[in-house]
């Protein structure tokens, strides 16, 4: 493999794909040879049960410039393809999945925004083609996340497109053990520019995307991307204490007209102690919040095997430039 830095780096996540590794390979390596000077492919594998790995072996051994990355198990959806971007040593990364639903057809497109300026440039998809319960899981879960997260989500952008070098490495130094890496990008606040497309219909084999995957995908990325709702139980130990008050003065009112308080002031003290226990709540979760801000050392994979690639120690950080010239 050459030492070389490549201009793009092209990341291709695998759960077995025995069908449309092979496809997907000749399609972004033409796409790259038509648009980028230098590139590189870099395939990650999580722990796939087909003949995904002895497929990527052939891959590898016919061409220098693709990589593959094996796991020692299933890291999940997460973990798997943020820890190869890591690895990626190109000028500029491309994300992108294996089953042809992420079109490299956008690559050309993608890297000539960066040439000429944007850090991060993201498909974005006009349309969704899944059952009415995944698409209302989709619907919904953006809606949450607009509302409730740190900072505003893209709907439709799965994670799709090009990172200027830059954008790479300062992800990478936050050392998220669940990254949520659409959401990431967005929170880092670097110059956008968004492509919209039709999703295709996926090639071969069937999706990993089903009910229990997209949840867990969704808890775990509101989990890393909304850390203020942690602060929502001290907001409602608030209001709870200012119903509590309330019923106090309606205790102290019939007090005044000779009625009996003692169901309001024993409904007052009900809601107190909701309000005690939703601020401690609140403050522990400020508490974990702080925790989890400062301990980020968790590996997001580990790695099986490697082949054609540098070993991890060979990876420096300024091994590259943080972009073309501007």
């Amino acid at each position: 493999m050459s030492d070389a830095v490549p201009e793009v780096s092209v990341v291709i996540p695998c759960l077995n794909e025995d069908g449309n590794v092979w496809p997907i390979y000749a399609a972004v390596r033409a796409e790259l040879e038509q648009h980028a000077s230098s590139w590189e492919i870099i395939f990650i594998d999580n722990c796939s049960s087909d003949g995904t790995r002895e497929l990527l072996r052939e891959i590898c051994a016919q061409d220098p410039r693709v990589w593959a990355i094996f796991n020692t198990r299933n890291f999940g959806q997460m973990r798997s393809p943020t820890h190869a971007i890591y690895q990626a040593r190109g000028r500029a990364v491309v994300g992108m999945c294996a089953d042809f639903q992420d079109p490299p057809a956008l690559l050309g497109e993608f890297i000539r925004h960066w040439r000429t300026g944007a850090q991060i440039v993201l498909g974005v998809r006009n349309t969704e083609r899944a059952g009415l319960l995944l698409t209302a899981t989709r619907k919904y879960g953006y809606a949450f996340l607009e509302r409730h997260a740190d900072y505003p989500v893209i709907p439709g952008a799965t994670g799709f497109g090009l990172y200027d070098r830059l954008v790479v490495e300062t992800l990478a130094k936050w050392r998220e053990p669940e990254p949520f890496f659409r959401g990431m990008l967005v929170e880092a606040g670097f110059r956008r520019t968004l492509i919209p497309y039709d999703r295709p219909e996926r090639r071969h084999g069937e999706t990993k995307n089903n009910f229990g995957a997209l949840l867990d995908f969704a808890t775990s990325g509101l989990a890393g991307s909304s850390k203020n709702l942690l602060r929502r139980p001290i907001i409602w130990s608030f209001a709870f204490m200012a119903l509590a008050a309330a019923l106090l003065l309606a205790g102290g009112f019939a007090v005044a007209t000779s009625a009996s308080p003692w169901p309001w002031l024993i409904i007052a003290a009900q809601v107190g102690l909701f309000a005690i226990n939703f601020l401690f709540m609140g403050l522990i979760g400020e508490q974990i919040r702080a925790i989890a801000e400062r301990t980020r050392e968790i590996p997001l994979v580990i790695e099986q095997e490697r082949i054609n690639a540098p070993s991890p120690a060979e990876l420096r950080s300024p091994n590259a430039s943080p972009g073309p010239a501007r």
